[in-house]
């Protein structure tokens, strides 16, 4: 699990509350919450979404939410040592001795990427296979991303609109001044809930998917040029300096390949 989203999200909630109730008490919670406001902001929000996309790639984005508490699989310097790992048996025992060695790797686009050269497919036709699966696999991850952004735009104009009818209803029965600052009140719960959503929620959840898409794209991008340099019967230091440039610096200085090698100029 990756505790930095979930500490952002509960220390965030934390800081809330305690700036709502640190000075009057948690009988101020109650000020904070309202039904007609919920439904009109969240409620809005959602279905507003939802009219943007289908019923299936909205219900889908919403299921992502999870993904942004869990760690990646393998990280960019670990594939790496799987690809010099995958070319120092490619060179010892021959690329065919490759198929046996994807019996044994979960990563399906890896071992998809290890059957096509096994069997000979040229290089550029494993590249376009390869890529072509990548930029479906970024669209789909981009569709995800659109719905988080999609409630946290909505999120601040449902609010607004549930503002404005809250302030049109004030104004329609000024003839009891008491009733004006509760009211007033009310109105600007919805502002509250529809900031709070595109901010505690939505802004950070969408930040968090487009960093693993990201992470996840450089993962796959190590794949396609380790196999392609297998395939092209590269030596496999040769292999592991060309993959170190997809990592940052301090990783490519850090990074030590399982049979001993590796560090950074």
């Amino acid at each position: 699990m990756d505790l930095g989203s979930l500490i952002g999200i509960v220390v965030c909630l934390g800081l809330m509350v305690y700036g709502i109730v640190g000075s009057n008490g948690m009988s101020a919670m109650a000020s904070f919450i309202d039904r007609d406001s919920i439904f009109i902001t969240i409620g809005g929000a959602l279905m507003a979404t939802m009219a943007g996309n289908t019923l299936g790639s909205f219900a889908g984005g919403l299921k992502t939410f999870t993904l942004v508490f869990k760690m990646p699989k393998l990280s960019a310097a670990d594939m790496i040592k799987e690809i010099i790992n995958l070319s120092n048996v490619a060179r010892r025992e021959g690329l065919l001795s490759l198929e046996e060695a994807a019996s044994n790797i979960d990563d399906a686009f890896l071992k998809k990427g290890i059957l096509l050269v096994v069997d000979g497919t040229d290089p550029e036709l494993v590249r376009a296979i390869m890529e072509t699966e990548m930029d479906a696999i970024d669209a789909r991850h981009k569709a995800n991303i659109g719905v988080w952004e999609g409630i946290g735009s909505m999120g601040p104009a449902w609010g607004m609109i549930g503002t404005l009818i809250g302030l049109i209803n004030m104004l329609k029965n000024l003839s009891d001044p008491t009733s004006i600052g509760p009211a007033m009140a009310v109105a600007l719960v919805t502002t509250f809930y529809g900031s709070l959503m595109a901010n505690w929620i939505c802004t950070p959840v969408a930040t968090k998917l487009k960093m693993q898409n990201g992470d996840e794209l450089t993962v796959k991008g190590i794949e396609v040029e380790g196999l392609l340099s297998i395939q092209a019967g590269e030596n496999p230091r040769v292999i592991e300096e060309k993959l170190k440039s997809f990592l940052t610096p301090k990783q490519a200085a850090e990074f030590v390949s399982d049979d001993g090698g590796g560090g950074g100029e």
